[in-house]
């Protein structure tokens, strides 16, 4: 396991050998199958693994490739989703108990969508209960003592291993870039674009779903998928040629260097020593490969937009949880519990006036930061600490409240040996083609500077 993957751990990469024959769509299950014996019994990514299922889909997707016909840049790639997100036939528990034998009859949207592409649904990643942040029973595979983040922390865990090629999360604070960060792999929030059908809902105007993968590319290789939110009857099948030349053109790096961002204040106060330290560099390399780096000021009240973040969360968590927390408190983690609770105590007044400011700062968000290709800060305050916690999603939460689409990447190891990541945020909201260019290209600057150190 390394902090960068090599051709054949990647989507792209194992897609080139699936489409050129090289490689059968059930020899790559069985890959991560394989890993999934390995290291499953220490990291406890899944829920549940269909390898029944699984296994005849890349049989079907085999003959498909023979026969010279392609789906896309997915067809035959192995994906694990979160377990807030509905798969047909598969329980949808959300680390909720009473839950757990509660089978969901149809696909959500997203899933259907990667179904159709040709991706292989493997199984169903951990959450954290109710994608809140009580400790779940996953482990970071850099150190078993330390926590992977969440709340999309058997996605993350399991990319890392090679459990699977990519997989869903959702973030309503830090629930994609925290865990991805903490586990050396890619995570990518999108634009805010409202309640998605078949996701257990946890704050209807913060919760963002996304997908987890080993490099950038393959983020925009998944998320290219996102928006065929129904299941084709025929699937828009295309010769593998054809998909080779689509491919060739998508998101390819920026052809100048990038105008970037940085956002001192608290995006850099927060930071400990070990993440500053990285950050600084990874900063000094992207400025040498020809990065104009600007520093700014707070675009916003860091504090305000944190508080103000916390009062929609819990006030539409108790919400959506009125009923069922009314019958069984005991079933709720603590830190969920305490979080309803929280929201229960709220006036309307101050949700509202929260809702309000949240709609202003998005409104307002791109003209504050015009003339940037991103904005760039630290991944996460910390590299991943100790089990006990799923880590401070203090540096992700305000771009959840904004909805702007949010990127990491890996960009060193800390002393220890633990994963740090960049984070990336387009201030435009619906323009991630524009931040995959951006960010293609400062991996390519970050990945050539980590080699050269020798790390």
């Amino acid at each position: 396991m390394g902090l960068f993957p090599n051709e054949h751990e990647t989507i792209e990469g194992v897609g080139r050998a699936l489409r050129s024959g090289r490689r059968s769509c059930v020899e790559v299950l069985e890959q991560c199958l394989d890993r999934i014996a390995e290291w499953e019994p220490r990291i406890k990514a899944w829920v549940t693994v269909d390898r029944v299922g699984a296994l005849e889909q890349a049989r079907v997707l085999d003959e498909e490739l023979q026969a010279g016909r392609c789906r896309g840049a997915l067809h035959g790639i192995p994906i694990g989703v979160k377990d807030i997100i509905d798969v047909a036939g598969m329980p949808t528990a959300a680390g909720f108990r009473p839950w757990s034998g509660k089978l969901a009859t149809n696909d959500a949207g997203l899933v259907a969508s990667l179904r159709t592409a040709g991706a292989v649904i493997l199984g169903k990643t951990v959450t954290t209960q109710f994608a809140w942040i009580d400790p779940p029973v996953t482990r970071n595979p850099w150190n078993l003592e330390r926590t992977p983040g969440g709340s999309s922390s058997g996605s993350a865990a399991a990319v890392a291993c090679g459990m699977c090629l990519g997989a869903l999360g959702t973030q309503t604070g830090g629930s994609i870039i925290r865990p991805a960060s903490f586990c050396g792999v890619a995570g990518l929030k999108p634009t805010f674009t409202g309640p998605m059908d078949g996701i257990v809902p946890f704050s209807y105007h913060l919760d963002h779903p996304g997908p987890i993968a080993r490099s950038v590319r393959d983020l925009g290789l998944i998320f290219m998928e996102f928006f065929r939110l129904e299941e084709a009857v025929t699937p828009p099948l295309s010769s593998c040629e054809e998909v080779e030349t689509l491919l060739a053109k998508t998101f390819a790096p920026l052809s100048r260097p990038p105008r970037l961002g940085r956002l001192r204040g608290a995006f850099e106060n927060r930071a400990d020593p070990v993440v500053r330290a990285a950050f600084e560099r990874t900063i000094d390399a992207l400025a040498e490969a020809g990065a104009e780096v600007t520093d700014l000021p707070d675009l916003f009240d860091f504090g305000e937009v944190s508080r103000e973040h916390r009062v929609i969360m819990a006030a539409e968590g108790a919400a959506g949880h009125a009923r069922r927390f009314a019958r069984d408190p005991d079933a709720y983690n603590p830190m969920i519990r305490a979080l309803i609770e929280e929201g229960n105590a709220l006036a309307a007044t101050t949700y509202i006036d929260a809702r309000r400011h949240q709609e202003e700062l998005r409104a307002s968000l791109f003209t504050r930061a015009d003339g940037f290709d991103a904005l760039v800060t630290p991944a996460t305050t910390s590299p991943a600490p100790d089990s006990t916690t799923t880590g401070d999603p203090a540096l992700n939460a305000p771009w959840s409240f904004t909805g702007s689409p949010t990127l990491s990447f890996p960009i060193a190891l800390s002393p220890d040996g633990m994963p740090l990541a960049l984070q990336l945020v387009e201030p435009r909201l619906l323009r991630e083609c524009d931040l995959f260019e951006t960010a293609q290209w400062c991996e390519d600057v970050v990945r050539r500077a980590f080699r050269q150190r020798g790390n």
